[in-house]
């Protein structure tokens, strides 16, 4: 793919008066916490795995979630899934924008996309980082929390990560990210072309990521992303 090449978003509405305590139950951040700015939160399957990164923002009668274009369908199905006897109103349309303008943009700022949430796995792989931006462990419950909740208490080792890497093409790297653990969710997901180079994020085995281990690799960085 190109840096320069869009992502496009669609936004769902969540309208009414029940909006707030309705979207507390479904998504991982606090909507408490969130001001005119936004925050990034995520969007989870019952059984815990990421189905999508959204970006909240509040509005005069409920709240706005921005997701790509691409799950915007999904997404909304994921939400009336448990729109039960609750007074709000679910809308989904295009937006003109995004917070993330283009994949150049989102591979550099190392953030999951919609290729890395089909890897079907719990937020604590894509490392602390998104963990710290998007997900409260102190609001109570939402769908998908149970495991999320229990690998943050256990302090549990996950074994699949949410890599950055960089190399001389993509299959010099997607090979080194395939290189060691069992079979799995590894491989690069995303990557761009820039100055004569790759730039990728995909996900890895934990036992990847050992200095020793990947100094065997000259013409290839692999760095955990979070």
């Amino acid at each position: 793919m190109e840096s320069s090449d869009t992502i496009d978003w669609s936004r769902i509405r969540v309208l009414g008066e029940e909006s707030e305590s309705f979207l507390q139950g479904q998504i991982t951040q606090d909507l408490t916490t969130i001001d005119e700015r936004g925050r990034w939160s995520l969007l989870l399957r019952p059984d815990s795995a990421v189905l999508a990164t959204c970006f909240v923002q509040p509005l005069a009668d409920g709240f706005v979630l921005l997701v790509p274009r691409e799950v915007g369908d999904v997404a909304l199905g994921r939400l009336r899934r448990f729109h039960l006897r609750v007074k709000c109103t679910l809308e989904l349309d295009d937006a003109s924008s995004g917070p993330i303008a283009t994949v150049g943009e989102l591979v550099r700022s190392t953030w999951p996309g919609v290729n890395e949430c089909r890897a079907d796995l719990t937020p604590q792989s894509y490392g602390a980082r998104v963990i710290a931006d998007t997900v409260s462990f102190t609001k109570g419950c939402y769908t998908g929390q149970e495991l999320v909740a229990r690998l943050d208490a256990r302090g549990a080792s996950v074994p699949w990560r949410f890599v950055r890497a960089s190399g001389p093409s993509v299959s010099a790297v997607d090979e080194v990210l395939r290189s060691k653990g069992p079979a799995g969710p590894q491989g690069v997901t995303t990557a761009v072309n820039e100055d004569g180079h790759v730039l990728c994020l995909g996900f890895a085995h934990r036992t990847l990521l050992d200095a020793n281990y990947l100094a065997t690799f000259p013409d290839v960085v692999v760095e955990p992303a979070g």
